[in-house]
């Protein structure tokens, strides 16, 4: 390093130049009779020869029905085999998977599969409260009418296919089950014309403002980063992943799935949906090895009340990653689950998705209070409001360009272009610093910096302070419009098991801690806060209800 904040990850190993196919092959080669696929909820235990086997059938079938490399097909469905299952077999024969969140309701599933053309839909029957089968013959009613040929909807006029995960026969709809059939010449014609460089995903990210946008992701893009962060995060042959994170997201898609099959682990999903007991019980009674998880996730987990009747064991490695990780939750996840080689990986859909990730080799104080150090082949910088590269430890906009950087978002060339400049840099919006040794700590998101009486203030900043308080479980902060000081800070707070706290209690333990422009002026105590299907909490919901509680005028919230 120098003084500048612009670093540049290793060159060696070499990039892998291969398909998810080749890949594939190569599993089934080096460790056919090895567990691939676990699905508690299912039943569900696969060697990979036979979750390869699988999945070409798959594939076969969806050629069959008359779609063609290039092709988008959507998947809507929470964690189970038939995702992944999916996810290999579009990948082999060239089509593209579309990933569907499973919280999105009729506008968005609307949205999304007219604005990149979904040819063929394979949904769950249903999920919690989302009747998924229904919802979709709401947008095509002609679904119901379909006999054995390709749809035509009118809203919908590019959807032509509509697959059913589960539950009874439906009108209309193939069945999952049924979709197989034995690959054959139009298989292998379709294998033989994928690339390594060719678009095998579209990941819509989730925005507060606009229409999502639709991240198109290379082979290339995705089996080196599962390949580096599986390497970082200590994967081998014979690991057992324990993968509570949503497979719609690179989390589970690419930093675990693939990832498992590029390094022959085995992929073992507890549940559906994100269920902290039906994890501890994984954990114990698949003695897994690894575990993934966001940091509500870590934090419900550890505060289950039966957590200390589960035995950790088995339990190595893993990620906490898809938001800052808190300094204390990753202190208690290494000292309290065994987890002594769990790493921090930072990134964003539109890098496939990780660019930064600490090591286990890394001190103990690096890999708690940084997400780690470049990724090789990648390289990024830290950059001032005009641009300007800045010096070590002087925080500014995170950039990132190589390997990883996203093919473009699907079919809207201007918000690639506001995305990725001229040079090729990943603008991420989010603040950073780089320190002289390369390590990379997260500052925030710029659009939640909190500028109060001109002060800048970092929310993660006082989050960290907080979390340090005995009482304090959880804790998220926003900025509320202020007419006197342009914004003011707000705290939410969830507190452990029985405790209690008065606003009071949170503003004297902050005071002569931390700066008096830091310290909450609104503080809310809350049994849960709102997230998103990858447990992301969403500040823009606090920030609403808050500015509806208070009765804020519309000056104040201009």
């Amino acid at each position: 390093m120098t003084g500048s904040s612009h670093v540049k990850g290793a060159t060696e190993p070499p990039l892998i130049e291969e398909t998810i196919g080749t890949m594939l092959d190569r599993a089934v080669a080096e460790a056919g009779e090895t567990e691939a696929l676990v699905s508690i909820e299912q039943g569900i235990r696969w060697s990979f020869a036979e979750f390869t086997r699988r999945a070409d059938r798959i594939a076969a079938g969806l050629l069959a029905l008359g779609l063609a490399p290039g092709d988008r097909v959507g998947i809507w469905a929470p964690n189970c085999a038939e995702w992944a299952l999916t996810q290999f077999a579009t990948a082999r024969v060239g089509l593209i998977q579309v990933n569907i969140n499973p919280a999105y309701r009729l506008s968005e599933l609307e949205y999304t599969l007219k604005k990149v053309g979904v040819r063929a839909l394979i949904a769950a029957e249903r999920f919690k409260t989302s009747e998924y089968v229904v919802m979709v013959e709401e947008l095509a009613p002609e679904i119901a009418e379909g006999g054995a040929g390709p749809l035509s909807c009118a809203r919908l006029p590019m959807l032509e296919r509509a697959v059913k995960i589960g539950g009874e026969r439906r009108p209309g709809w193939l069945d999952f089950a049924d979709l197989g059939t034995e690959p054959g010449k139009e298989f292998a014609d379709a294998a033989a014309t994928v690339e390594p460089d060719q678009p095998i995903n579209i990941q819509f990210t989730s925005g507060t403002t606009g229409n999502p946008k639709g991240a198109t992701l290379s082979h290339q893009n995705i089996i080196n980063n599962a390949y580096f962060v599986g390497r970082a995060t200590g994967l081998a042959p014979g690991d057992r992943l324990c993968i509570p994170v949503p497979l719609y997201h690179c989390f589970g898609m690419v930093m675990a799935n693939l990832a498992c099959i590029v390094h022959r682990a085995t992929m073992i999903y507890p549940s559906a949906g994100f269920d902290p007991l039906a994890v501890l019980q994984t954990v114990e009674a698949e003695r897994c090895t690894a575990l993934y998880g966001v940091p509500t996730m870590f934090i419900a987990e550890l505060g289950h009340p039966e957590f200390e009747t589960f035995d950790f064991s088995s339990l190595r490695t893993g990620i906490m990653a898809g938001s800052p990780c808190p300094i204390e939750v990753m202190r208690r996840v290494i000292n309290r689950m065994h987890m002594s080689e769990v790493t921090i990986a930072y990134g964003m859909t539109e890098t496939s998705p990780v660019s930064f990730q600490s090591e286990p080799g890394d001190p103990l104080e690096r890999r708690v209070t940084t997400v780690g150090r470049i990724q090789p082949h990648m390289e990024a910088k830290i950059v001032s409001e005009v641009g300007a590269t800045l010096g070590c430890g002087e925080p500014g906009e995170i950039c990132t360009r190589g390997y990883a950087v996203m093919l473009g978002y699907w079919d809207d060339e201007e918000r690639t272009a506001e995305a990725i400049d001229e040079d090729g840099w990943m603008h991420t919006g989010d603040l950073g610093t780089i320190d002289k040794e390369g390590y990379c700590n997260i500052v925030g998101r710029a659009k939640d910096m909190i500028i109060r009486g001109g002060e800048n203030v970092y929310p993660r900043e006082i989050e960290e302070f907080l979390f340090n308080h005995p009482d304090v479980e959880d804790v998220t902060i926003v900025g509320l419009p202020d007419a006197r000081f342009g914004e003011e800070i707000c705290a939410w707070i969830k507190l452990r098991g029985s405790a209690s706290l008065s606003e009071e209690d949170i503003r004297d333990h902050c005071r002569g801690q931390i700066a008096h422009f830091k310290v909450p002026r609104y503080v809310r105590f809350v049994d849960e806060f709102p997230t998103t299907v990858t447990g992301k909490i969403q500040k823009f919901v606090i920030r609403d209800a808050m500015i509806d509680e208070l009765g804020l005028t519309k000056a104040e919230t201009a």
